[in-house]
């Protein structure tokens, strides 16, 4: 079918954001999910009849071969956070994108894109870090022009960092800091990674890039919480753990993972030992022509439904204690 471009886990806080960036630039979309049952939405981010959802795994090589029959391209968006069930780092991020590529390669597909992560490191301790290079270095291999897309932690209204930790504001007086909240990282908004993906998608000068994405802000674990915190309105104790603490904590995410969603895990504590900022090595946002969005202009839009009284709460208390 000319101009369709396949999308991979686009159904996601990402996914849903670059599938409307690809149906304003034209394109017709094939979203594939594991449930296409839980994704029939999707047809509403574009014109009638421009937007499909079907059924694909990334474990399974057959299902990507179809979902990719006809298209012209193919962007990869598939990625976990925590391990579950089969839903593993090794399987999803790393042999899942390597079945991606297989099948582009397969289905004479033009163009693929792979996103991965700042911090992706073959080196790395963390399986996260590790597995998203792995994944980048199979695509590469059986694709040679992919194009890699590494943004830094993404923030937007349904993100899972900033939600996350003013969920756990509203029934917990502490919040901890990982290691001291040293940690810096480079928040990107997700409508600024959704166009990135739908100019490299088109973009012949893409081909056989790596873009590194990030805000145009760098901060502190704690000045993220302390942000937070204040746009929220909520006095809270910051705490300090020592990473061998913290190792601990991730150790019983890890045992308790099993029954409920774990706070952190043993591997994203690994991850957090390392910053999350643009090496500077890679072009980013600026060579695409994309104007970067600030943090401050973007959490006010979402966060206001954790402030007591919600959106016209009033606002004159935005403090927040540290120990």
């Amino acid at each position: 079918m000319q101009n369709l471009v396949t999308v991979f886990g686009g159904s996601g806080f990402v996914g849903g954001q670059t599938v409307r960036a690809l149906a304003r630039a034209g394109w017709r979309i094939r979203v594939a999910v594991r449930n296409p049952n839980l994704a029939h939405a999707m047809r509403l981010h574009g014109d009638v009849g421009q937007i499909d959802v079907v059924q694909a795994n990334v474990r399974n090589e057959a299902s990507l071969n179809r979902a990719l029959e006809g298209a012209q391209a193919a962007v990869n968006l598939v990625g976990i956070l925590a391990e579950t069930g089969r839903q593993g780092f090794q399987a999803v991020q790393a042999m899942g994108a390597r079945h991606v590529a297989n099948a582009a390669r397969t289905q004479g597909v033009r163009r693929l894109v792979q996103m991965s992560a700042i911090g992706a490191d073959p080196a790395s301790e963390a399986k996260y870090a590790r597995t998203k290079a792995e994944g980048e270095a199979a695509a590469r291999e059986i694709f040679p022009d992919a194009v890699v897309v590494r943004p830094s932690i993404v923030f937007g209204p349904q993100d899972g960092f900033f939600n996350r930790f003013a969920a756990m504001a509203q029934v917990s007086p502490v919040l901890p800091l990982i290691g001291g909240g040293h940690t810096r990282f480079q928040p990107v908004f997700v409508g600024d990674v959704a166009k990135a993906l739908a100019l490299v998608t088109s973009a012949p000068e893409s081909a056989g890039q790596t873009y590194e994405l990030g805000g145009p802000g760098v901060f502190t674990f704690r000045e993220l919480m302390e942000m937070m915190l204040a746009e929220i309105g909520k006095r809270r104790f910051l705490a300090p753990i020592p990473w061998p603490v913290a190792g601990l904590m991730g150790a019983a995410g890890d045992v308790a993972g099993a029954l409920i969603a774990p706070p952190i895990t043993a591997d994203q504590v690994k991850l957090l030992r390392t910053d999350n900022v643009a090496s500077g090595a890679y072009p980013g946002l600026a060579e695409l022509g994309v104007t970067p969005t600030t943090l401050e202009s973007v959490l006010p839009s979402y966060l206001y439904r954790y402030r007591r009284g919600g959106q016209y709460a009033d606002q004159e208390d935005r403090e927040f204690a540290v120990i």
